[in-house]
């Protein structure tokens, strides 16, 4: 396996963890899989740190109910690999409920040991 195959597979090993740690509302196992200074764009704009959205899912203002994937691809040409994945999301999100066509542009970095995820930027697709 070459180098940029071993980290395509160990950024989507990531991305599918995050996916049902999301949807089993594991915020401990996200925890694991995210870096220190992750953030989450929303598709509204908003910017949330790793620790205000891991509290969100520990409370349940934040519940995945389920994420079917459409497209899943992964760029390792870059400075850092990104792990790009148009999803329907059904969710309730601070009250709203619904399915959502997402799509989570991840990017990664190397922890020391680990691939994590740095950041998510999620926006709408059709």
């Amino acid at each position: 396996m070459t180098v940029d195959a071993a980290i395509a597979a160990a950024v989507l090993a990531n991305y599918e963890g995050q996916r049902r740690a999301m949807v089993a509302g594991d915020a401990d196992a996200l925890d694991g899989l995210l870096a220190a200074d992750f953030t989450l764009v929303h598709m509204t704009g908003y910017r949330q740190s790793k620790a205000e959205w891991l509290a969100d899912v520990r409370s349940g203002a934040m519940t995945y109910s389920s994420m079917e994937d459409v497209d899943v691809s992964v760029d390792v040409s870059g400075d850092a690999p990104v792990v790009t994945a148009r999803t329907r999301t059904a969710a309730t999100i601070w009250g709203a409920s619904g399915t959502w066509p997402l799509q989570l542009r991840i990017s990664f970095v190397h922890d020391g040991s680990a691939w994590v995820a740095a950041g998510t930027v999620a926006s709408t697709w059709r």
